[in-house]
């Protein structure tokens, strides 16, 4: 028997990320950039020749197509300016004006206006000198709130990622959905003729023919809605990538990964533990949503620090020159100083109340942060078991359609031997078609439950995904 084909999909991203400053400050968006020149050419490619796609391709061009992968990268550059307004805070502010006067009447009496003509100029340069800390751990939190948006995108390129991956995937499924329900529609076509034939000759009754007819009837229905399955599955793909043209998706290759798929589907529980624990340590490292939720609760200690700080008071200085006026002599004439400047909170009420809704904001993010811990080990939980069940239906329904095709092709015998009636013929159709629409529901799906493990564990390189399944 002819196997279904299914490919794994391969990728070329082989770096690994993990969400620390430095990486994401240098790494993150020059890859993304990297891949929106690749995808630029690969547009120009396909708007001339337009022919096939396969999935590296169509995730490179859902990756340029992505608004939201371009809004983030602009969130990043408004983030970045911000840290920058920060420190330009903490550094000497400096100030200047300038200011020019003439009197053409003193005592009620005219004078002559060049005579009062002068021009001032004024500068300051202020500079705090104290403020408990505070400009320190402002600073702190502007980084925080970049890396944030950072993490925000690093999770918005995995999740276009699995976007595309499943609309790839569910064309395929789609396509080969409809190559079933053509090869449905041909055996009853074929059932049809020879009951047709049967019934001019007498062989059989009018109700063994009507039921032939209904039954393709029936099969050309179901064949309908497959091809409109298939082009609203091909729409959504081409809205994801952005191409308007007529594409041939690439198949996907079912030897890649025979040997996981036998590995998952026969999985012991001490394997089982084993991979949980492989995948939940590297949740812990990469995960964007579990890296945010920690960004979130650093921010809040932060602020609260911030809150403890107002209690300090604030010292300023100020470099001055005033006064400084050029008369018509062009002598100048002037003053210049140091200015100190301190402020003492005593308006204890309000900073106590802002320090305790501060500490109220901590402690919410340290349990957003439980939550989310909580909650991303039952999504992994769910991800493994859904592979393991996936790969243990796609056994079985291999099985299944090698019984069911045998079945099918012995019914048919009989059924051109005139021993075998038409319902037989029906029944044992819809047997195999059904078994064969189960093995490709269960490939696909375990598919694309290793799209969203991936994505879970942020793991760029899916190959190294293969291969911790595998326990190597």
């Amino acid at each position: 028997m002819k196997e279904n084909k299914i490919y794994l999909p391969q990728t070329t991203l082989t770096q690994r990320t993990y969400y620390k400053k430095d990486i994401f400050s240098s790494c993150l968006f020059v890859f993304v950039r990297g891949k929106i020149l690749i995808g630029f050419f690969l547009l120009i490619n396909f708007s001339v020749f337009a022919q096939s796609i396969n999935l590296e391709q169509a995730r490179e061009l859902g990756l340029i197509n992505s608004r939201s992968l371009a809004r983030y990268e602009m969130q990043i550059r408004s983030s970045i300016l911000d840290e920058r307004s920060q420190l330009y805070s903490m550094l000497p502010q400096i100030s200047a004006g300038y200011s020019a006067s003439m009197h053409f009447l003193k005592d009620w009496q005219f004078i002559n206006p060049i005579d009062e003509f002068s021009i001032g100029a004024n500068i300051s340069i202020t500079q705090i000198i104290f403020q408990g800390g505070k400009s320190f751990v402002q600073k702190a939190i502007a980084e925080i709130a970049t890396e944030s948006v950072r993490i925000d995108a690093r999770n918005e390129y995995f999740n276009v990622i699995d976007s595309v991956d499943n609309a790839y995937y569910s064309v395929l499924e789609a396509k080969a959905a409809l190559e079933a329900e053509e090869m449905s529609l041909q055996a009853a076509g074929i059932g049809y003729s020879i009951a047709e034939v049967r019934q001019m000759s007498g062989m059989i009754n009018q109700g063994d023919y009507l039921k032939a007819l209904a039954d393709k009837e029936a099969r050309e229905n179901s064949r309908n809605q497959a091809r409109r399955n298939l082009t609203m599955s091909m729409n959504k793909f081409k809205s994801l990538i952005g191409i308007d043209e007529n594409l041939e998706l690439e198949q996907i290759s079912f030897d890649n990964y025979k040997n996981l798929i036998q590995h998952l589907g026969t999985i012991s529980d001490e394997q089982a533990d084993a991979l949980f624990d492989i995948f939940w340590e590297l949740i812990i490292s990469s995960n964007p949503a579990l890296a945010k939720a920690a960004l979130n609760s650093e921010r809040a200690k932060k602020n609260y620090s911030i809150a403890k700080r107002d209690y300090a008071p604030t010292i300023s200085a100020t470099l001055f020159s005033t006064d400084m006026a050029f008369l018509p002599s062009f002598r100048a004439n002037g003053s210049m100083g140091v200015t100190l400047r301190g402020t003492i909170p005593i308006d204890f009420w309000v900073l106590t109340n802002r320090l305790e809704k501060s500490r109220i904001s901590r402690d919410s993010t340290n349990i957003d942060y439980a939550n989310t811990e909580n909650s991303l080990e039952h999504e992994l939980l769910n991800s493994l078991f859904n592979l393991f069940s996936q790969a243990g239906t796609v056994l079985s329904s291999r099985r299944s359609l090698e019984y069911t095709e045998r079945h099918f092709e012995y019914v048919m015998q009989r059924y051109r031997l005139s021993q075998s009636s038409v319902s037989d013929l029906n029944d044992a159709t819809s047997l195999f078609i059904n078994s064969r629409n189960s093995l490709n529901r269960a490939s696909y799906s375990f598919l694309q439950n290793l799209s969203k493990l991936r994505a879970l564990c942020a793991i760029d390189d899916e190959a190294e995904l293969l291969d911790l399944l595998m326990l190597r």
